[in-house]
């Protein structure tokens, strides 16, 4: 008869909590709950009460589970919870998932091919977390309709990578139609470091299943007999509630080990004790367990015996492979196990079988002597190795696992240690760390040196640099033998320093890039073999960048000239070497470098780095590459098609990051272009998105062009409170500050017609510029700060031919403002006609960016008026037209004035009512003292009033009392609350 329960008892809170985050999820309000609790306590059965109502709900379930041989696979819950959705339903095509699905191929094993082809030869190898919100973009997809469910057990069983994208899950769910739900035992590791930091920061809903009580139990025991409590005999009762320690498994499995003794028997029509119960403790499962297999055929028993070995799901090939079964005999003697209660078919695998529980296994082991243990380990290794001598896939680390059990510790470190070299080799640092520790502890001294090394690199690649460090100091030296050369170990710990230092320097950890580069060196000696100078040349160019690594006292200048020297070498060794990477790295530097050159030099090195990457199959290093020919496109010409085709490769290779990068400067170019609409599209879509993947890098670049689009718009507070949120993410602590003067503060000084602020804002943007090293040449030190200078006479000809000479006068938002300074210089110096051609030179130039075409039309024309050339009074209606349509009312304000100024006519425009709110229409307040009106939110007196708008200190005033009338208000200052509160600038 059946020895399960039919109900769930006694876990009334649990389910509770469970039917909420159900209802939550199909409601848009994620959540994550993971279930706390020994073998055998009843976290499954939880898990599975809850797939049962989301499958009555109509929402799709995914289920997967932790591996439970003690092989380390990468993903492997995850890859399992999507194979059993989609292996029904197939894979879903929604477009919206396009740019995810080469990320998501690592774990939809029917996008592998696809993802292999966008990406050539190589493949993209995506960070964790950008292959998390992958994913978190795919449940979202399946849960769109009705809400998902993600049911993943056995998590202290799992992977480094797994856990690393479960902690990005949990923290970002809200607001998804997604339920998570883990189940794991409480021991110590980083699933319960997950869920433990999770339960304190308030993310997911922890549930702890405790013993069941004693009326539980007896519940428990009268729904597997079938019966009323009362018709249990009252000594099976006490048994279970003193044997079974509140364990649902063992109250079962105590059931099941009575009902097949026969001491527990039902005769007419009730449940009766034959005999004797027995005595003893829960121990005695494992005897119970050992008599059940002996009663089994022998080669069933054989079967068993090994897939017990190999843990509490195994798969029917490598028991086949073990026992040299045929299939007729292997499938009989699978189906008599699970006749026999002791195996049951994994769902989630049809390959695959699973113990009962996990005790069940560990039941049937102990059952063994412990040298017959030995030797079931030791004849199943040598069975996989003999028919597998390459170990592929999970074999050789479920070898290293069975030599360990039969006591070979040294052949365990062997294959754990290669497991973790072809592991770290596929990307999965965080498993390759947890592989490269188990054979770093297994290891005799002879090879304990070399293990490290993987180790260290695993470490590196996987962030944990504190680590890393820490460890290398343990290494062993190594000493070159002078009459045979430098041998194997000492390239090896070469290579090993070299990379460490490029990790350091990359996440600018220069203190200990430094030491690093300094033990490389010194083991390369006085004469380094070629491609191994080349690759610390690389690393060593990256570090000049940074100001405070000075070196022998060379000027800085002097230093980047010897850098560039040594990069260009080490490109030239690294390509005839076969060192694509490393050459890749040379170009980019290079790239760098050549910019203060002049853009063809960039752009060449970028071409050739392209190249490379092209003949080498390196997709990350080829969108690298049209990543920077298209920004430097857009600089060049301010046409961003090259930027966008740079997108669509980041995108078609599933590069989330480098995608996002793009997705910031599409933004900016949209912000300078004046696209207002698609810059706040791209910032909408990508900002959240930045900060969950944690790209602080377009994160701040994209708070930036958001305060960048406020101060183009005129729209000071807002740009004020974007400014805000770039300081909060440390965007005054990075390379960006050149821009937030340049381009955002001076822009928008200007468009409020506070040009000794703008001159101000550039100032300190040049000051900045001077004390740290910058690659932004956007930023006003080669455009609007000549114009100003030159618009407010501080500069004369030979300032402007300097500024000019420099090669960053090419990029068109530059040359725009030089053309436009030219004009003025031209102007002055009596040279009327050349001065109207310049103008209109400078204006084709201008085209690709309206509001500074028109603001530098404006300060333009103020010059023109001033020294008589040209057509000021034409210029000055274009701006004031753009500036009004626009709503940037300073400037529109101050072309007018120069308008009358010149004795020009004025348009009012009288249209213009409708963008006065409905509220101040109604009190009868005019266009005009909505001009004032509008002001009054930043609270600025009369004088600054009618300096931004143009008009006298005593009209400002006339209408400040047309505006108290109008409104109601009994004062200045109630005046300007409300105009704070109607403030439309943002």
């Amino acid at each position: 008869m059946r020895t399960t329960s039919s109900i769930t008892v006694g876990r009334a809170a649990e389910t509770s909590l469970l039917s909420s985050a159900l209802a939550a999820s199909r409601q848009r309000s994620g959540r994550a709950v993971f279930l706390l609790g020994e073998a055998g306590i009843g976290k499954s059965r939880l898990a599975g009460e809850c797939a049962f109502q989301a499958y009555g709900l109509g929402l799709p379930v995914l289920r997967g589970r932790g591996s439970s041989t003690g092989t380390v696979t990468p993903f492997r819950p995850l890859i399992e919870a999507l194979s059993s959705r989609f292996r029904a339903s197939g894979t879903p095509s929604d477009p919206e998932l396009d740019p995810y699905r080469p990320a998501l191929a690592r774990l939809v094993p029917e996008w592998r091919g696809e993802a292999a082809a966008a990406a050539g030869a190589g493949a993209y190898p995506e960070t964790v977390v950008e292959l998390a919100e992958a994913l978190l973009r795919l449940l979202a997809v399946l849960g769109r309709e009705h809400g998902c469910v993600l049911l993943l057990e056995d998590l202290h069983d799992t992977d480094a990578e797994t856990v690393a994208v479960l902690e990005y899950l949990v923290d970002n769910l809200a607001g998804l139609p997604v339920l998570l739900v883990g189940t794991l035992r409480a021991e110590p590791g980083p699933a319960l470091d997950l869920v433990r930091a999770a339960e304190r920061r308030r993310a997911a809903a922890v549930a702890e299943l405790r013993p069941l009580p004693p009326a539980d139990v007896r519940a428990m025991a009268a729904a597997v007999l079938e019966a009323e409590t009362a018709e249990v005999p009252a000594a099976v009762l006490d048994q279970l509630v003193e044997r079974a320690d509140g364990s649902p498994y063992l109250v079962e499995e105590l059931l099941a080990d009575m009902l097949a003794s026969e001491a527990l028997r039902r005769e007419d029509g009730r449940w009766q004790v034959i005999g004797g119960l027995g005595t003893g403790v829960p121990s005695t499962i494992v005897r119970s367990w050992g008599r059940r297999i002996d009663q089994l055929d022998p080669q069933v028993r054989e079967l068993l015996l090994t897939a017990a070995t190999l843990g509490s799901r195994f798969s029917v090939a490598t028991v086949q492979l073990i026992t040299g079964y045929d299939d007729r005999t292997l499938f009989s003697n699978l189906r008599s196990a699970s006749e026999a209660n002791v195996i049951v078919p994994d769902g989630a695998a049809p390959d695959r079988y699973a113990f009962r529980h996990t005790l069940t296994a560990d039941a049937v082991t102990a059952a063994l002597a412990p040298a017959e243990r030995a030797a079931v380990a030791r004849r199943a290794a040598r069975a996989i190795i003999r028919a597998d001598p390459e170990l592929m896939d999970e074999r050789r680390q479920l070898v290293a696992s069975l030599l360990l059990a039969s006591g070979d510790r040294a052949g365990a470190a062997v294959h754990f240690a290669e497991a973790g070299r072809r592991v770290l080799e596929a990307g999965a640092a965080g498993s390759a760390v947890v592989l490269l520790e188990r054979a770093h502890e297994l290891a005799g001294d002879a090879e304990r040196a070399a293990v490290t090394e993987r180790l260290l690199l695993a470490l590196a690649e996987s962030g944990q640099l504190d680590r890393a460090f820490e460890l290398v100091r343990t290494l062993p030296p190594v000493h070159a033998d002078p009459a045979a050369g430098r041998s194997d170990a000492v390239d090896r710990r070469i290579h090993l320093h070299t990379r460490l230092a490029w990790v350091a320097v990359m996440v600018e950890r220069i203190t200990e890039a430094v030491p690093q580069i300094a033990a490389a060196r010194a083991l390369s000696g006085t004469r380094p073999r070629p491609e191994q100078d080349a690759a610390l040349a690389v690393v060593e160019g990256h570090l000049a960048l940074f100001p405070d690594q000075s070196q022998g006292g060379t000027d800085g200048r002097g230093r980047l000239v010897e850098t560039e020297r040594r990069a260009r070498r080490a490109a030239e060794v690294a390509e005839r070497a076969g060192l694509p990477v490393v050459a890749c790295q040379a170009w980019q530097l290079l790239a760098l470098l050549a910019r203060e050159r002049g853009f063809d030099a960039a752009d060449a090195c970028l071409e050739r780095m392209l190249a490379v990457a092209e003949a080498h199959a390196l997709p990350v290093w080829r969108v690298e590459a049209l990543l920077r020919l298209g920004a430097n496109a857009f600089m060049r010409t301010g046409d961003g098609a090259r930027l966008e085709r740079a997108r669509e490769a980041a995108a078609g290779l599933g590069a989330i990051v480098l995608t996002q990068t793009v997705d910031g400067l599409l933004a900016m170019n949209a912000v300078l272009r004046g696209e207002w609409r698609t810059g706040r599209e791209i910032i909408d879509r990508c900002l959240d998105a930045t900060a969950r993947l944690r790209n602080l890098s377009a994160h701040r670049y994209l708070l930036l062009t958001s305060a960048t689009l406020a101060a183009h718009l005129g729209r000071g507070r807002e740009m004020e409170r974007e400014l805000a949120r770039f300081r909060q993410a440390g965007g005054e602590e990075s390379l960006l500050m050149p821009l937030r003067y340049g381009l955002c503060r001076a822009v928008g000084a200007l468009l409020a017609e506070d040009r000794a602020g703008a001159r101000a804002e550039l100032a300190a943007g040049l000051a900045w510029e001077e004390e740290h090293p910058s690659v932004f040449y956007l930023a006003g030190r080669h455009g609007l700060h000549p114009l100003l200078e030159v618009t407010d006479g501080a500069w004369e000809r030979a300032d402007f031919e300097k500024a000019a000479a420099a090669p960053a006068a090419e990029l068109a938002w530059n040359r725009q403002f030089l053309g436009f300074a030219d004009a003025v210089l031209l102007g002055r110096e009596g040279r009327r006609d050349d001065a109207a051609r310049a103008v209109e030179e400078a204006r084709a130039a201008a085209g690709p960016f309206p509001l500074a075409h028109h603001l530098a039309l404006r300060l333009t024309a103020e010059a023109a008026l001033a020294d008589g050339w040209g057509d000021p009074v034409s210029w000055l209606r274009t701006a004031e037209e753009y500036f009004h349509d626009t709503e940037i009312q300073p400037v529109a304000g101050a072309c007018r004035a120069l308008l009358r100024r010149a004795g020009a006519s004025v348009a009012q425009h009288r249209g213009g009512r409708d963008q006065i709110p409905a509220r101040l229409r109604a009190c009868g307040v005019t266009l005009r003292e909505y001009e004032v009106f509008v002001m009054l939110a930043d609270r600025p007196g009369n004088q600054q009033i009618a300096r931004n708008l143009s008009i006298s200190p005593r009209t400002v005033e006339k209408h400040m009392a047309n505006l108290l009338g109008k409104t109601g208000r009994p004062d200045r200052a109630a005046l300007c609350e409300l105009a704070a509160e109607l403030d439309t600038r943002g």
